[in-house]
């Protein structure tokens, strides 16, 4: 790989993020995610966090900020990413691969709560069911999407797409910023 192929990695993230930020519907969007997370953080409810390989990742780091510490000084915040091996691996053996966040979200799952739902494609079976199932105990749904959405955009109480349709890593390094967003709207308001 040569510098210029580097540098034209860089250029094409910030064509992705530039393109995400140019329009005022996605912002709005991550300003009424944070709102429904806000309000279930007030309400002393919870926020369950799942996603796929890197989108996991993003799941843990969003859970970690928040039950942790971000930028600010403030009290624990409830969040939990499904991210457990033993459970995964005991739910996949079990029931199969597309129930080891489902079958999470049934057991720790209840009104109020609020579910954030990472996949790059918006196709993921196993996230899709976690959607079903909180849709079924009441909760919210925020969805961090890219390409079209797929399934998840007509399922999320709130869909963050990242209109990219190239690979998914550049779809996922504008996640991180959503991420890092929704953690800093939350940590200024709740």
């Amino acid at each position: 790989m040569s510098a210029e192929q580097i540098k034209k990695n860089f250029q094409e993230a910030k064509d992705v993020l530039d393109a995400f930020t140019a329009d005022d519907s996605t912002l709005d969007a991550i300003v009424n995610a944070g709102e429904i997370l806000v309000e279930a953080i007030k309400s002393g409810n919870k926020i369950i966090s799942c996603g796929n390989g890197g989108s996991m990742s993003d799941a843990m780091h969003f859970a970690e900020e928040l039950s942790g510490k971000f930028r600010d000084e403030r009290g624990a915040i409830a969040a939990v990413s499904i991210s457990d091996p033993s459970h995964i691996t005991c739910t996949a053996n079990d029931y199969g691969f597309e129930y080891i966040f489902s079958r999470y979200v049934e057991a720790l799952g209840k009104e109020g709560d609020v579910l954030l739902a990472i996949s790059t494609s918006g196709n993921s079976p196993n996230v899709i069911k976690a959607i079903e199932a909180a849709k079924q105990k009441k909760m919210k749904v925020v969805g961090l999407t890219g390409n079209d959405g797929g399934k998840m955009a007509s399922e999320c109480d709130v869909e963050i797409r990242v209109p990219h349709s190239g690979y998914s890593d550049r779809i996922q390094e504008v996640h991180i910023k959503i991420i890092h967003s929704l953690i800093h709207f939350v940590e200024l308001n709740s």
